[in-house]
């Protein structure tokens, strides 16, 4: 994946601002829809084309974050026009049936929140875009917390671009590092809810259960 994210850098170096600009939207919407895609890298490095001057930091703010937007609305209407079945049924790897159960867990516990901190949950926010449409969410709202959520999000990985200098590979390096210990805490957050989640449930069933044999 670092040798894909380098060839996309060699590439785009040289090009014109406007394809830059239009990559970076692109690179957004992509990343919604194939996790795997290393999407905040690519906007760091839009933020630190700011940084040197090249580009307009408005412009770039909007390019992701409106990519960002779209790409969620896009798995939205794929959850919406397929249905929870057709993913069930065929568990795909970065849709697996195990990740949009749990993540109909945290709707049914947590509601509309749950998208609104959906570009803070890496790794989950694709699985959450196609919740939203499989459970049918009202898409007004799904798509102002969707806007606000990239948008905030892109505001802080570009700030943070733009300010870590104008060396690409210093830039680089200090931002993966950022987001990988994020991820980490992340991960580890998620891992500690999910498992107070289920120990909450059992701790509950059991509750029940002493009440029902009382009874």
């Amino acid at each position: 994946m670092e040798q894909i994210v380098n060839d996309i850098i060699t590439f785009l170096l040289p090009q014109n601002d406007l394809f830059v600009y239009v990559f970076l939207f692109i690179s957004a919407i992509i990343e919604n829809l194939f996790p795997p895609i290393p999407g905040d890298t690519i906007t760091i490095f839009g933020a630190f084309l700011v940084g040197t001057g090249r580009l307009s930091y408005l412009l770039v703010y909007a390019a992701t974050t409106l990519g960002s937007v779209t790409g969620f609305m896009l798995l939205v209407s794929v959850g919406r026009v397929l249905e929870r079945e057709f993913f069930m049924n065929r568990n795909y790897r970065f849709f697996s049936a195990e990740s949009i159960v749990a993540t109909e867990r945290w709707f049914e516990r947590y509601g509309y929140f749950v998208v609104l901190a959906n570009r803070f949950l890496p790794g989950v926010r694709s699985v959450i875009s196609l919740v939203s449409g499989i459970t049918r969410l009202n898409l007004p709202k799904v798509l102002l917390l969707a806007l606000a959520s990239a948008s905030l999000w892109n505001l802080i990985w570009i700030q943070i671009g733009f300010v870590l200098g104008n060396n690409w590979q210093v830039v680089r390096q200090k931002a993966g590092i950022l987001i990988g210990r994020y991820n980490i805490v992340m991960a580890v957050i998620i891992a500690l809810a999910l498992a107070g989640f289920i120990i909450y449930n059992l701790a509950k069933k059991r509750g029940n259960q002493k009440k029902n044999n009382a009874g």
